[in-house]
């Protein structure tokens, strides 16, 4: 892969990872745009260890809440009293709901590489979860805040993410935002704790793809393009998080829809016209 090559990718990796239009349909369109085999072992470790850029820039943002809710989880294993603490309960939620999206993708690693990173899947799933997320941005009464999280609220939160790495094309923060917002937690809210709840299930991802497709990063598209293509990620994605959050503040995610939609039926169209190959 050439610098150019990783520079573009890096950069759709960074605008699309917390946006609720998947971030690895765009990778997978993309990367089948640039002639490169999506289904192939090299690129579908690329594209995981890329996603450590954006996930970096999520730490580095919210890295005054992660400290605080650490420190009140650890507080919390100790201390009874501390266990009031509305943090203690997030983070055991944030731990909990992480598991089922890692069982999913360590079970099922291999289908998923084999079969479900077709374009069809993808130009499928953006279309279809869209009527999801259409029904969960028109719910009302959206009053519930970060101290009303509570584990069970996390498990569902966690397992509408595990959706996301066996239907690419639903979306990751597409997947999870819908769940708060069914679970009647404000925009803002649901959009952070999609955040919250990213952050070590894709860190895990890309650094266990990162050690045990190593050497098939170096023989395939080298380590060079994939450590530019990080650092490009990081660096779009913290000013892709900064506008989401000011987005949700006021805005419903209506304009998200439409472009999931139609940029679904355009795959649909070139897949189908033979123009790229599924």
């Amino acid at each position: 892969m050439n610098w150019l090559h990783a520079v573009l990718l890096g950069i759709v990796e960074g605008i699309t990872e917390f946006l609720p239009v998947s971030s690895t349909g765009h990778l997978n369109i993309v990367e089948k745009l640039l002639g490169y085999e999506i289904n192939s072992a090299g690129m579908t470790a690329f594209t995981a260890v890329i996603q450590v850029g954006a996930i970096i820039a999520a730490i580095i943002y919210f890295w005054a809440d992660i400290v605080r809710i650490i420190t009140a989880w650890f507080k919390g294993l100790s201390n009874q009293q501390a266990r009031q603490d509305p943090d203690y309960t997030l983070g055991w939620g944030i731990v909990l709901g992480s598991i089922p999206v890692a069982v999913v993708g360590l079970v099922l690693k291999d289908f998923i590489q084999e079969y479900v990173r077709s374009l069809w899947v993808i130009a499928g799933a953006l279309i279809v979860w869209s009527a999801a997320m259409w029904m969960a941005d028109r719910q009302q009464n959206l009053t519930k805040g970060m101290k009303d999280v509570t584990v069970k609220d996390a498990l569902i939160i966690g397992a509408f993410q595990a959706l996301s790495p066996v239907f690419p094309g639903i979306s990751r923060s597409g997947a999870t935002i819908s769940a708060g917002l069914f679970l009647k937690f404000d925009r803002v809210t649901a959009t952070r704790l999609s955040f919250y709840m990213g952050i070590p299930s894709l860190v895990a991802a890309g650094l266990l793809e990162a050690v045990t497709e190593a050497g098939t990063i170096s023989n395939t598209v080298g380590w060079t393009p994939t450590i530019i293509a990080t650092v490009v990620s990081g660096i779009v994605a913290y000013a892709t998080i900064a506008w989401l959050l000011r987005f949700v503040s006021s805005n419903k995610f209506t304009s998200f829809l439409v472009y999931r939609v139609l940029l679904g039926l355009i795959i649909i169209a070139l897949v189908s016209a033979g123009t790229i190959a599924a």
